[in-house]
């Protein structure tokens, strides 16, 4: 099977450049690159076309990519990540089963990155954070999903032109609007492969991290609306369930003393599992910016999927 990798970015970068030398060594051959860059930059590459667009969303970019591709397989990856060397050979044997419409597979912290982003992937492995998605993060079983982000997804092409694209600008959020199509509408698999293995640099704790965070948590509040199917599910309520009890709780407890005891040991409790799964090794440093940036994360996706959840209409194009 021919591949098409699809990367959709904003301008020529270092992340980019480290991402196309890493897709030169993959073990498979039969593939293509198309980058869609807003403005064309100079690039010397066997098998990469540097095919610019002009500024858009990412999701209008891979929509415009994919009618360009002539590989039967998409594969969607992030200008900041790069894939292992086995990435599509693991992928394509997947969709040996014809009921197989995506393959994803996890985009760990490459060992590699700074200080700050490293410890923005371990925020994101903590259980306390990602829950039962934290798959997406580090290497978990095979199985049967059906949401899955875009920045490590392969999907077939017709099934892809048969659902039209994504046919959206939303963003962050448009391959929750794909996978839900490919699920529920066509009744396809999604197959999650943890040896469709890419490394996926992470956002800097803190602001870089957070503002990431925001906008996962105002979308996925709106999408608890807007595709319950996949995204009115317990999980991702949690964090505004904190957010409310530390919040209205503290101002309950400065008013009401019999409250206010079981409000310390609450807090008291969060912080000692906070700081058990935010434990690194022999590196208290880390640790210590772990857990605070755990609390944060919480505290940021918590007050925002609020206000995602309460929004009448997220900006968004969705074509009938």
């Amino acid at each position: 099977m021919k591949v098409t990798i699809i990367i959709a970015v904003k301008r020529d970068n270092n992340f980019l450049r480290e991402s196309l030398q890493k897709i030169s060594k993959l073990s498979y051959s039969d593939y293509e690159v198309l980058v869609m860059p807003d403005e064309k930059f100079a690039f010397e590459q066997e098998r990469v076309r540097i095919i610019p667009t002009g500024p858009c969303l990412p999701a209008e970019k891979r929509d415009m990519a994919a009618k360009l591709a002539m590989g039967e397989i998409l594969a969607f990856l992030d200008d900041d990540a790069y894939p292992a060397q086995e990435w599509l050979s693991a992928a394509v044997k997947n969709f040996n089963d014809p009921e197989v419409g995506a393959v994803g597979g996890p985009a760990v912290t490459p060992p590699c990155d700074d200080f700050a982003r490293r410890a923005g992937g371990h925020v994101y492995e903590s259980y306390l954070v990602s829950g039962t998605f934290r798959y997406r993060y580090v290497k978990g079983k095979k199985m049967l999903v059906d949401d899955y982000p875009s920045c490590n997804l392969l999907v077939r092409k017709d099934i892809f032109e048969e659902i039209g694209g994504f046919r959206t600008k939303l963003w962050p959020g448009e391959d929750t609007f794909l996978c839900l199509e490919i699920t529920k509408r066509l009744k396809k698999k999604i197959v999650y492969d943890p040896d469709v293995l890419v490394f996926h640099h992470r956002r800097a704790i803190m602001l870089p991290h957070l503002k990431q965070i925001l906008n996962y948590g105002l979308h996925r509040g709106y999408f608890a609306k807007r595709f319950p199917e996949t995204s009115l599910r317990w999980q991702y309520f949690m964090p505004s369930l904190f957010f409310l009890w530390f919040s209205i709780g503290f101002f309950i407890s400065l008013f009401n003393l019999s409250f206010l005891g079981a409000y310390i040991v609450s807090i008291l409790a969060y912080v000692f599992f906070v700081l058990l799964s935010s434990r690194q090794e022999n590196d208290l440093k880390m640790t210590q910016l772990v857990a605070l940036g755990t609390f944060f994360t919480h505290v940021t996706y918590g007050l925002y999927f609020l206000i995602g959840l309460s929004m009448p209409k997220l900006k968004e194009e969705i074509e009938a």
